[in-house]
């Protein structure tokens, strides 16, 4: 089962430490394992800005590189720095980090929570947010 309410928690702790002084925009999102722990991360900018890294792909390398592979869910939050918590939009992950997560998740069971607030989200599976993804599947003989 998953608990929404402490992803968006960890989320918006992680996005505390965003690191964006170009974009201004601060990203933190909480991965949930099959296992029940939960990495977070957060955006990550670089002044050359294809070195910056997002908070979702932050969240899976710092996973990934532990040893897990099994994942459940991750919930996603930014804003403008600034910008009272509740007060910005939903932020939907890019293009890029759906397709990292296409790489490590189930499509039609990976949950991805988008919040504005701890209160307000949407939840979507990643088959949703990335129809007919491009995956190991489509390598195979």
């Amino acid at each position: 089962m998953i608990n929404q309410k402490l992803l968006i928690e960890k989320a918006y702790e992680a996005q505390k430490f965003s690191y964006a002084p170009y974009s201004k925009f601060n990203v933190g999102a909480a991965l949930l394992c099959a296992d029940g722990t939960i990495y977070t991360g957060c955006n990550i900018e670089n002044a050359a800005y294809t070195p910056t890294n997002c908070a979702e792909r932050t969240a899976f390398f710092k996973a990934i590189s532990e040893g897990q592979k099994d994942f459940v869910a991750i919930a996603i939050v930014g804003h403008k720095s600034g910008t009272e918590v509740g007060k910005g939009n939903y932020c939907a992950p890019c293009a890029v980090c759906r397709q990292v997560m296409a790489e490590f998740c189930d499509l039609e069971s990976f949950k991805v929570i988008i919040a504005k607030d701890y209160d307000d989200y949407l939840e979507y599976t990643l088959g949703e947010l990335i129809p007919l993804a491009f995956t190991g599947k489509d390598l195979e003989d």
